[in-house]
This record gives structure tokens, C-alpha cells and sequence, in this order.
């Protein structure tokens, strides 16, 4: 039997790094085993397009990270090349909200250090003479940006994992999985082999190696194809002049891509309609095998590339490639632990494994050997997919992604696919008052309410529709009372004679006294922000944890794993409760028509009672995310109904209304309450994230507790308040200080209250003398550092 450390299952761009990057960290003891040989999906996308555009600086750094792999560090290692062409590339555009969109992701470049050009018509024809300019307004030019031969390139990070002791096996299909003792036995032709740690990296494979692992894998194989075309006489002419090869040009509008090969072109298409395959498991026999063509899907897309560049419709086609590439639910790679299977990690699901490949594999290979990843993870993390995440809607958001591929991605975005998933047991009140919902982890939620039917966002970078709805129900918590739906939140339980401690040694807070309800913030090895949990001590040997919907399954791993050192057991019970929101001045005046319990001096701000509510026994915290009086009513999810009821009637003589997370999330920046996933990251410590009152670290131990004394937290959060536009502040937009940025924006919006814009920005320099600015959508505006929340910033709404 072959003993091996680490597992990798899967030989593409994804897995090899993965190899790659464990060996020059010192692991030698690695057995990467592949189906085929190596690069099976990446010769089917040989475009091999490299690219930092993207909307995450996360995904950026994947990419970045393969672009400097491929062109500087492998053939520097191998002295070889790995195709690299340092083309460049653009995005050209007849859409005004495109040209919004590529202002915001140059000003979040900026800051990451991967700059981008935002072009004028004319630059676009200095840049790509062959294309036409009828109808462009603009577009976006990245010039380190490149394509790369995929085999060179993978073959290259073997030859170095080896040199490194990695042990690869070509030609050698998983055949089973199971979980013996401590570790996993897999079965291969070659060999059997007992590992402490398996990573899925079976790309095409992902799902059904998932399945033999006991993960769900929410990936969807889905049929691209591109075409490869003879000699083209402008692009021959070109090379004849000595002139540089051209940018990659894509044109999201009509959905394609297209470069230069050699004296041809290589022309990929987005057909809207996307076009699954072998959706319950690829067949064994599959291999390295090509589709037969079907150019007629896309023949309107080569039409509209070809009077676009005219010059597609004279090489004639030499080959037309047409293969699987795998989409996740939100087109993000999944990378990370499995949930809820000890020993499992995920590196797969990319539907760019070259692009994203290398980077990949220095990701993980930093969680893996480091005990967190070098970056935020949220928007890689495998676990922002639950169980919820079925057949139906895998493959429903696999087509929906593939056809938006080029979609412009908005502020607020809500796309329409995979919906319905996870229903409060308000979920039909809520729509029958007007809610318009959104999508949280699978749950529906009310963003904002209207008083017309079948309403929706229009979406917009600038303010959209519901800007004024949510004035309205801000105005109404702030003067009298209104209620929310919050049973998205994740909701754990904590019992045991171990609670105590268990608690106390979460985080960087201590536990709150029975009856009563604070903050814990749980951090990474590294000192990181890694989850925010709302704790109520309901008894020496009881507690009641809730956290961001999003988090359920990072949570859950996170408590079960703390769990294992305590005499605690952990139950979620996110679906089994339910929890209602009253807010405002008067809730106390509504609540108290139904309840027989003390409201007043004994329920003091920060507590927990166990109360009952028109016959409903209730868990109520008097908390609030808005800045006003009032409570959240935890209450069984069959019982909601009846306690919403109750509390409608009772609060229609207080003209009481509804509010939604839109209004939720101004209210809570007038306050400067920091989000999870947005201004709470793995990033950032909880004293430069502006957590500092919630962070006691003397005589106390606990995960990350080191590192957070020993980090250099050279950064801080900041309140700002913006100077008014057409467009409000909502995230990634950096913030300078003279000629310098020297920050970003992690959340903004529109403080109703208080009539102005605000933004939260973590900051990485003293500020000085000089004023600062925020630059949305490639305008710049004033910013004010408030050295208070501007909403009652003594509380004493809160506390009345």
C-alpha cells in the first residue's frame, strides 16, 4: 500500500499547481494520480487566456498569481518556456452601464496593483487596428495580460513538484474512496493508496470523484466551443512588418472572445443558451475526446464577431475545438475545505483552469500548510454551497452563468436562476406585503417592499428604484416601529457542562454572563477575522449562537472542530428557527400588548429572556443591527406564523410597517456597525478592522491570539462620510489621499437618517494633513474620516 500525506486526485493546471506549490513548501510526501495524462482540460480551452479582470481582488490575485508563474517563475526553475505572449488584452463595449462597470474594476485594480486602462474609442483603434469602432463608446486594456500554452505550462509544474519528491501517476482513474480510521483508502489501478488528506482537483471529474468522497460538489460540465482558423492575410502581414501581436479583444455585448494564433485567430463564443453535459457523472470511458462541432448554436455570435473584426470571415476555418468546461453556481472555482468531511479539501470547479490554475494551487497550498488561506476566501470558500444546492439548481445556475459569462455584473445584483430554494415560514406574508426578494445562501429574503405588484429592481450603478422605498421605511423605524424577516440568520446551539469554556476560548471576546448577549469574533491562525457570532448565554451549560446566513457551513465546521477540546455538543438550528425583527421607538408599546414579561428595567439593552408572546414561547434579544430600540424574537419555525400575526395586529394602531436589508444595511453604516464578509475578513485582525472594544486578549487563550499580538495591524477601518453624486458608495472603490490610494472601501451606502453618503474603508497608512477622496466609477469624491458614528453615537436609543 502507498502511504502519502496528501492525496490530489486530478492532473489539470488545478491539481498539478496544488502539487507544484505543497513540494516547494517542503511536503514532499504527495501523490498526485490523474485519469489521463496531464492537461486533459486544458488542451480543450488552449485560448489559454490569462486575465486579472475581476471583481474580486481574491480572484485577481488567482490570476495574477498563474500570469507571474507562467511567464517568470517556471522558466526561470525549468529553463523553459511555457508559451507565454505577453499580448495584452481588451473588453470593448456599446453599453454605458459596461463602461460603469469596467471604471469600478480599474478603480479596484488600481488598488490591487494590477492596472488597468480605461479606452476611448480611439485607443481601442491605435490598440487593435483590425477592429472596427461602429457603435464602441469605450473599453478596457489590461497590458500585462497574456495567454499561455496550457501543456507547457502543466507539464512545467510537474517536472518541479517531482524535483520537489511528489509522486505523480499518469494513465491511473480513481476507482473508490472510503474514510478508514483517521484517513482515506483509495482504490487505482496503479496502486492502492492510504492518505491523511484528499483533495478533489478531478476538474470535469469533480462531481462524481465528490460523490465517492461523500461531498457534495456543485459543479456542472457545460459545452464550449471555439474555432481556430486558417492563415488570415491581415494578421500574416502584421508578423511580416514586425509588428507586436495583437490584444486579445472581447466583446461582452456579443459574448466572445478572440486572439491571435500564430498568422490566424482563435475565436470563442458565449452562446445565452448554455448547453450542459453528463450532468450525474462523466463516463468512465471519457478521456481527452473532443465534441463533434455545432457551429449553427453560435453562428450569430462569429457573425457579430466577424463585423466587428472583419478580418475572422478571411482565414477560414482550420479547427473547431468543442469540449466540456465545468461551471459552479456563481462561475467562481471552489477551493477549500469540504464541509462537514474531516481530511477532504476541494480544488475544483473552475471553469478557467489555466487562467485560474496556478494561482489555485498557491492557495490552497497556503491553507493547507499554513492553517488559513493567503487571502479572503468567501468567494473561492467550497462551503458557500450547502446541501440546498441539488441537482436542479447546479445545473440551472451552470446555464445561467455560462450565458452571463460577459453579463454585466451590478451593485446589489440578483440574478434569477436557482430561486426558491429556502423558504421562511414568512416567506408568503412577506411577498403578499410587498417584499421583493433576494437571495441569501439559498434563502429568500426581503431586500426592500413595494406597493406595486410584481415589482423589481431595476439595476443600475447608480441609485435604482428602491432608493426612495427605503427612505420610507427607514423613516418608519425611526418613528414608530416596523418588523423584518431575519430567519436567514445561521443558528447554533451550545450545550453541555463545557460551555463555559468552550465559549471563553472561541474568540478574541470573552462569554457573556447568563442572560445576557455579546459578540465573539473567531480568528484564523493567522490573526484574521474568520466568523462573527452573536452569543446569548441562555444558562451555565446553554448558548445560542447566530452568524451571517452565508456562513452556516463555515460556522458549523469552525464550532464542531471547537467542540472536539469541550464536553459541548453543537446543534444547527438554522431551519428549525425562525426569528422575527421589531424595531423602532414604539416596539416596546407593541410587544408589551402581548406579553405578560417585565420589557422595561428587566430587560435592559444587550439581554436574553425566554418569553412568551401571544402563546408563543419566544427567545428574545433585546439587540439591534439598526440603532434603535427593539428585539429579535427567536421563536419555533412552526410557531413564526402565528407570532408574526399577533405582532401585525397588535402594531396597526402604531402604524407599524416593514424594512428590508437594503434599509437594514444604511441604518447600520450610520452607525458603523462592520458586516461580515465585507468589512469583517480573514484579512484583517479584529483591532485594525475597528473591533477593538470586542477584543480581550489578557490572561486569555485562544485561536489566532499570538499572531494577533504579534501582526504589525499597520491597517484601520474608518467611517467616511462621501461627498453626494449620482452614484452612492458600495464597495471595492479606493481611497486616496493626494496622489496615493491608500485604502478601500469594504461597504457604503446612503444613510438615510442622516441624509448622507458613508463608506466603511480599511486604510493602510497614518492619514496625514491631506484631504481624502473615494473614486466611484472613475470619479472622484470628497471623504470626511468621522471620528463618530453619526447616528446616536452614545446609544441612547438603544438603551431607552
Amino acid at each position: 500500500m502507498t502511504k502519502a500525506q496528501v492525496l490530489i486526485i486530478g492532473g489539470g493546471a488545478m491539481g498539478v499547481s496544488l502539487a507544484y506549490h505543497l513540494g516547494k513548501a517542503g511536503w514532499s510526501d504527495v501523490v498526485l494520480t490523474e485519469k489521463n495524462d496531464l492537461t486533459h482540460g486544458s488542451t480543450w480551452h488552449a485560448a489559454g487566456l490569462c486575465t486579472h479582470f475581476a471583481h474580486s481582488a481574491t480572484i485577481q490575485a488567482l490570476r495574477a498569481h498563474s500570469v507571474r508563474l507562467y511567464r517568470d517563475v517556471l522558466p526561470e526553475e525549468t529553463g523553459q518556456s511555457c508559451g507565454f505572449h505577453r499580448s495584452g488584452a481588451m473588453r470593448v463595449t456599446k453599453n454605458p452601464d459596461r463602461m460603469d462597470e469596467f471604471r469600478h474594476v480599474a478603480g479596484l485594480s488600481a488598488f490591487t496593483g494590477y492596472p488597468l486602462e480605461v479606452l476611448t474609442p480611439g485607443r481601442i483603434a491605435e490598440l487593435h487596428p483590425l477592429a472596427r469602432l461602429d457603435g464602441l463608446i469605450g473599453g478596457i486594456y489590461e497590458p500585462d495580460d497574456g495567454h499561455v500554452d496550457p501543456s507547457l505550462a502543466t507539464n512545467a509544474m510537474a517536472q518541479v513538484a517531482q524535483r520537489h519528491g511528489v509522486t505523480i501517476l499518469r494513465q491511473n482513474p480513481v476507482l473508490s474512496i472510503r474514510r478508514e480510521g483517521d484517513g482515506w483508502i483509495v482504490e487505482t489501478p496503479k496502486a492502492t493508496i492510504r492518505a491523511l488528506q484528499v483533495v478533489n482537483a478531478a476538474g470535469t471529474w469533480g462531481f462524481e470523484v465528490g460523490r465517492m468522497m461523500g461531498v457534495n460538489v456543485p459543479s456542472v460540465p457545460v459545452l464550449h466551443q471555439y474555432l481556430v482558423t486558417d492563415t488570415v492575410p491581415e494578421v500574416a502581414a502584421r508578423i511580416a512588418a514586425g509588428l507586436p501581436e495583437l490584444p486579445m479583444i472581447r466583446d461582452p455585448e456579443e459574448s466572445w472572445y478572440l486572439r491571435q494564433e500564430r498568422d490566424g485567430l482563435i475565436l470563442g463564443p458565449y452562446e445565452k443558451e448554455a448547453q450542459v453535459w453528463s450532468v450525474d457523472g462523466v463516463p468512465p470511458e471519457f478521456g481527452a475526446e473532443l465534441m463533434p462541432p455545432d457551429l449553427d448554436r453560435v453562428e450569430h455570435i462569429i457573425e457579430a464577431a466577424m463585423a466587428r473584426v472583419p478580418a475572422v470571415g478571411n482565414g477560414g476555418v482550420k479547427t473547431v475545438v468543442n469540449g466540456p468546461i465545468t461551471f459552479t453556481p456563481d462561475a467562481n472555482p471552489l477551493i477549500g475545505p469540504a464541509h462537514g468531511v474531516p481530511g477532504a479539501w476541494l480544488l475544483t470547479g473552475s471553469s478557467m483552469g489555466v487562467m485560474e490554475g496556478g494561482g489555485a494551487g498557491w492557495f490552497l497550498a497556503h491553507w493547507m500548510t499554513q492553517g488559513a488561506p493567503p487571502m479572503d476566501a468567501l468567494a473561492v470558500d467550497s462551503r458557500r454551497f450547502g446541501p440546498w444546492a441539488d441537482r436542479d439548481f447546479r445545473v440551472a445556475k451552470a446555464v445561467e452563468c455560462f450565458g452571463l459569462q460577459f453579463g454585466v455584473h451590478y451593485p446589489y445584483e440578483e440574478r434569477p436562476a436557482g430561486r426558491g430554494l429556502r423558504l421562511s415560514p414568512l416567506h408568503d406574508r412577506m411577498v403578499t406585503r410587498g417584499a421583493v426578494m433576494g437571495a441569501a445562501h439559498g434563502w429568500e429574503r426581503p431586500n426592500w417592499f413595494s406597493d406595486k405588484p410584481g415589482d423589481r429592481a431595476q439595476e443600475s450603478f447608480n441609485r435604482s428604484n428602491w432608493f426612495a422605498v427605503v427612505s420610507r421605511e427607514v423613516a418608519r423605524v425611526t418613528s414608530g416601529v416596523a418588523m423584518a424577516d431575519l430567519s436567514v440568520f445561521s443558528k447554533f446551539e451550545i450545550i453541555g457542562p463545557g460551555t463555559a469554556e468552550f465559549l471563553n476560548t472561541l474568540g478574541a471576546n470573552t462569554a457573556p454572563r447568563v442572560g445576557r448577549v455579546g459578540l465573539i469574533h473567531a480568528l484564523t491562525p493567522a490573526g484574521g477575522v474568520l466568523s462573527e457570532f452573536t452569543v446569548a448565554r441562555l444558562a451555565e451549560d446553554q448558548a445560542y449562537l447566530t452568524s451571517a446566513a452565508a456562513a452556516e457551513e463555515i460556522d458549523l465546521d469552525l464550532l464542531n472542530a471547537h467542540a472536539a477540546d469541550h464536553d459541548v455538543t453543537v446543534a444547527n438550528v438554522t431551519e428549525r428557527l425562525g426569528v422575527i425583527g421589531l424595531m423602532g421607538p414604539t416596539s416596546r408599546a407593541v410587544l408589551a400588548t402581548l406579553t405578560d414579561a417585565d420589557l422595561d428595567a428587566g430587560f435592559p439593552w444587550l439581554s436574553v429572556r425566554q418569553i412568551s408572546v401571544a402563546g408563543v414561547d419566544v427567545r428574545a434579544l433585546r439587540v439591534s443591527y439598526l440603532g434603535e430600540l427593539g428585539w429579535e424574537l427567536h421563536a419555533d419555525a412552526t410557531d413564526l406564523g402565528t407570532l408574526f400575526d399577533a405582532l401585525e395586529t397588535a402594531g396597526t394602531p402604531h402604524g407599524l410597517g416593514f424594512y428590508g436589508a437594503y434599509a437594514a444595511n444604511s441604518m447600520r453604516l450610520e452607525k458603523g456597525y462592520r458586516g461580515w464578509g465585507a468589512d469583517l475578513t480573514t484579512e484583517r485582525s479584529p483591532l485594525e478592522s475597528g473591533l477593538g472594544a470586542f477584543t480581550k486578549t489578557e490572561g486569555r487563550a485562544f485561536p489566532g491570539r499570538e499572531a494577533l499580538l504579534t501582526r504589525s495591524n499597520d491597517w484601520h477601518s474608518a467611517l467616511l462620510q462621501v461627498e453626494e453624486g449620482p452614484t452612492d458608495p458600495f464597495y471595492a472603490h479606493p481611497v486616496w489621499q493626494g496622489g496615493r490610494i491608500i485604502g478601500i472601501v469594504t461597504s457604503g451606502g446612503f444613510g438615510h437618517r442622516v441624509g448622507h453618503a458613508l463608506a466603511l474603508a480599511l486604510l493602510r497608512e497614518p492619514l496625514s494633513g491631506e484631504p481624502l477622496s473615494i473614486e466611484i466609477l472613475g470619479q472622484r469624491h470628497a471623504a470626511t474620516v468621522l471620528a463618530r458614528p453619526p447616528f446616536d453615537p452614545d446609544n441612547a436609543r438603544l438603551r431607552g
